[in-house]
């Protein structure tokens, strides 16, 4: 085993304790790791530097943007509104009438907002039906996951994938100029992935994961557990209401203790209890350090939400909805017209008859022979429109972008180059191949290695971040079908849906540490609900994959 092999691994090992253990951000570990792969001539500055300029990496900060644009619409929490039964309701029915919409708006839109959005709404809105809400709010962060996987911007972890297939594609093309031989990506025809290249075996895996969500997930979820944080806005000055905070990535005070930190000084209100994990710490709250984890709740007036309402310093949890600025109703729509006007854009300008057409045009190869009609074409406009028309503050429009994961993202393509450069991508494709040797004569190789590709790869998400998971394992997908000479996209397909997948821990998906605020979880009942929407898509992506993709 070489050196390179040897050191790539270390750094990897590193990785994967750091981001498990949360010895930092996980954008900062990334970048660590990247630095340390630059001191060692494992890659170049270009190849360091490579994914803050890539466009799938920036689509992911534009879709940031669109996302604002259309949350504070309130057109999403208009449509879910009048879907939730209003009378006569029952788990099942709810479910029934809720989660397609969820799923279905998740695979165009963040699912973190949407479950911001929905988490507060869907609490008061059972403890009116009187149900219980803790048999709703972990299926609403599923149904969203199951959403993102099946179109190309339900997720940033699809878009990171393309990004990568495109920034390959590229590298491919340049070796050939200089006399390489043609690259597993030219040989297949394979530039990225369209919109809904997923939808294909994602909405079988969408289906599946409804039906077990609707009818048989509540009989693994808990009752309701009335607990310290539940209780109504009783024994409150006047004027004051409680609220249910969970801390953002920048909030100031993470990793301090409350009498270190002065909340009130900072934000006007009295911190009454904090909750971890799902339970309200007990002892001496006041000395606890606080983590990007936990749920502050506390009492203040109606100038915090006015003040805070739209920070992301907190993820607001309860009463998130008191406070929107005024949108009016045609703006709202415009909104909405935007959104599906980009979608549509996009999906058309993928297709090969608009691509020949374009390639044929002597006007567009005249006047302007770089256009591409893409996602990222269409989200830069859209951007560019919502700004103008006030969809969002163009004057605090940085807040809105979450940096820590773009910088993981575009930390991402850099590990990834140095997994493939230092050969550590073949090293391991080749015990993943050795796999098949179990089923030798057989017509099960596959599956077999779709079947390893994908455990690999989900364990690495429910560990560390769905982002750096895909970038462990997009190197091996690529190698693997090198080495097998087949077409390399059924691969990257399963990696799409594996690091997707973080449904059996609360720290796999920013939407399940969500949830778990609002709803009070424990760490179990992910694991009891999550286990068998993992065993369907595992299965789904197995099974289906094959079928839908041409494999040779």
């Amino acid at each position: 085993m070489s050196f390179p092999i040897i050191y790539v691994a270390v750094i990897l090992i590193f990785m994967l304790v750091a981001l498990m253990r949360e010895q930092l951000r996980p954008g900062l570990i990334l970048f660590t790791s990247v630095v340390l792969l630059l001191i060692a001539g494992i890659i170049t500055p270009e190849e360091a530097l490579k994914g803050f300029s890539n466009k799938g990496m920036i689509t992911v900060a534009l879709l940031y943007l669109v996302s604002e644009g259309v949350r504070k619409s309130g057109i999403l929490e208009r449509i879910v509104f009048h879907m939730l039964p209003k009378k006569n309701a029952t788990v099942t029915s709810a479910g029934l009438r809720f989660y397609p919409i969820v799923t279905f708006i998740s695979a165009f839109f963040n699912n973190t907002p949407v479950v911001v959005i929905f988490a507060p709404m869907i609490k008061n809105w059972a403890r009116k039906m009187k149900l219980s809400p803790t048999k709703f709010l972990i299926p609403l962060s599923y149904a969203t996951v199951i959403g993102g996987i099946c179109t190309l911007i339900g997720t940033t972890t699809n878009l990171v994938l393309h990004g990568m297939l495109i920034q390959e594609a590229k590298d491919e093309a340049a070796a050939m100029e200089e006399g390489a031989a043609e690259g597993i990506l030219m040989r297949f025809g394979i530039e990225g992935i369209s919109m809904f290249e997923l939808t294909k075996v994602g909405i079988f895996i969408a289906l599946a994961g409804l039906i077990y969500l609707i009818f048989f997930s509540r009989y693994l979820l808990p009752d309701d557990r009335k607990a310290e944080e539940d209780t109504d806005d009783q024994n409150l000055a006047p004027g004051m209401t409680r609220h249910e905070v969970l801390l953002g990535n920048r909030f100031p005070g993470l990793g301090k203790t409350l009498h270190e930190f002065d909340f009130y000084r900072h934000y006007g209100a009295n911190v009454r209890a904090i909750s971890r994990g799902g339970n309200i710490l007990a002892g001496d709250y006041m000395n606890m350090r606080m983590t990007h984890e936990d749920t502050l709740i506390i009492e203040a007036d109606d100038s915090f939400m006015k003040a805070w309402g739209d920070s992301r310093v907190f993820w607001m949890i309860n009463r998130v909805g008191d406070y929107e600025p005024p949108m009016g109703t045609k703006k709202r729509w415009f909104a909405l017209l935007l959104l599906i006007l980009m979608i549509i854009g996009a999906t058309v300008g993928e297709l090969e008859p608009v691509k020949q057409m374009l390639a044929q045009s002597d006007f567009v190869q005249a006047y302007m022979p770089a256009l591409k009609l893409d996602m990222f074409f269409f989200v830069c406009i859209t951007v560019i429109i919502m700004a103008w028309t006030h969809m969002f503050s163009a004057k605090k429009y940085t807040k809105y972008l979450s940096w820590d994961v773009l910088i993981t993202i575009a930390c991402a393509f850099a590990i990834s180059a140095a997994m493939t450069k230092s050969g550590f991508a073949d090293f391991i494709a080749g015990y993943i191949i050795s796999l098949t040797d179990i089923v030798a004569g057989t017509d099960y190789g596959v599956y077999i290695i779709l079947a390893a590709l994908f455990l690999i790869t989900n364990i690495f998400t429910e560990l560390i971040t769905n982002n750096a998971a895909a970038a462990l394992a997009f190197p091996l997908a690529l190698a693997v079908s090198e080495k097998l000479g087949v077409n390399p996209m059924p691969f990257v397909v399963c990696v799409c849906f594996a690091a997707s997948s973080a449904f059996s821990t609360p720290i796999g998906y920013q939407t399940n540490l969500i949830v778990q605020g609002v709803g009070g979880y424990k760490f179990t009942d992910f694991v009891k609900v999550g286990l068998p929407m993992n065993l369907i898509v595992f299965l789904l992506s197995v099974l289906l994959i094959p079928l839908f993709y041409n494999m040779i």
